[in-house]
């Protein structure tokens, strides 16, 4: 049987881990590192006080700083940048490596030149001599771990799993290898931030060349952040997200916004203004004017947010990362205003 390559491995483990998961549905639980099976696994714990930690690889998420609410969503970086689609963690002690690999070796699934490399790398000595068990306790096996949506790259993790002394980092020549900086690029995509839909006024349909006013409700749009953390290495990462403008596009170009730009900045908190009684002769510091009415149909107005996002990190690293967005839309009737005839 043709030996699998490193690509095709991935590749099954996918696949596997895909019907495993939905064979198991909502009650499906793993052990994540560390477990006495050695498995690449999953496991979500809520504390007594709502703290949520996701373990997978090794890594912790804790998003109890997190957006929550079924409308909120996952940024947009603003430039090419995305997050890592795939990363290396510890993942086995030497025991759980072989109680891992020779269960595959037996079954022969694999192929017997795929088998024989193997086993010349981790028991023959070249480089690992019996699964480094004289080196036990002393640190860990790594291996590559995917984003559970398989974005762009997911199988460009194909490094053979490798070992990495307690106290040493990873090999320079790893990407992705986790460190604070790739723990932070991983806590940005898991952020979530709260739903965009402003509130207007007028609220169930504006009139043409009427101001319409338009905010957000302060008290929702706070930083929020997500931390992730290695609890064997001793490192973690924080990335949080601070809400710093909106920008209202009208969905027709028969409008003007307020201010013209159509960004609002944000003020002490605050996101726009919300319309008082007494305010209709006011130029709204955030809103829109429609110049022709809707018909029978409606204008989808589009808000979006612009999220900066910060990171901090163990031995005092941090720095920021790109800037973020999320949006909604929305649909706005526009009516004409009705002469009265007397």
């Amino acid at each position: 049987m043709p030996a699998l390559t490193r690509t095709n491995r991935l590749l099954f483990v996918a696949g596997l881990t895909a019907l495993i998961l939905a064979a198991a549905g909502p009650a499906h639980a793993e052990k994540g590192f560390g477990g006495t099976d050695g498995q690449s696994n999953q496991d979500a714990n809520a504390g007594k006080d709502g703290t949520l930690s996701v373990t997978a690889g090794g890594i912790v998420f804790d998003r109890s700083k997190n957006g929550t609410g079924n409308s909120a969503g996952a940024l947009t970086s603003v430039t090419s940048w995305t997050p890592p689609p795939c990363w290396y963690a510890p993942k086995y002690t030497p025991e759980q490596l072989r109680k891992y690999l020779e269960p595959t070796w037996e079954a022969g699934s694999t192929g017997y030149e795929w088998d024989a490399k193997q086993r010349d790398r981790y028991v023959n000595g070249h480089p690992y001599k019996d699964f480094n068990k004289d080196k036990t306790g002393k640190g860990y096996f790594w291996d590559s771990f995917v984003n559970k949506d398989f974005p762009p790259g997911w199988d460009s993790c194909d490094e053979e799993i490798f070992w990495v002394d307690q106290g040493d980092p990873p090999p320079a020549n790893i990407e992705n290898a986790v460190t604070p900086k790739v723990l932070a690029e991983l806590a940005y995509a898991e952020i979530r931030v709260p739903s965009t839909k402003v509130t207007l006024a007028p609220a169930e349909a504006t009139k043409v060349n009427l101001p319409t006013w338009s905010w957000l409700d302060a008290a929702e749009f706070k930083p929020v952040s997500v931390t992730a953390s290695v609890p064997v290495l001793g490192i973690q990462a924080t990335a949080t997200a601070e809400p710093v403008s909106l920008r209202i596009e009208p969905g027709t170009k028969d409008a003007v916004t307020y201010p013209d730009s159509g960004v609002c900045d944000i003020n002490n908190g605050r996101i726009g203004e919300p319309y008082a009684k007494g305010k209709a002769n006011q130029t709204p510091p955030c809103g829109v004017k429609y110049l022709r009415s809707s018909g029978d149909g409606t204008y989808p107005l589009q808000a979006t947010i612009t999220w900066k996002i910060e990171w901090t990190g163990s031995g005092g690293a941090g720095g920021d990362l790109p800037d973020g967005t999320f949006g909604a839309t929305q649909d706005v009737v526009v009516q004409e205003i009705q002469a009265v005839n007397r």
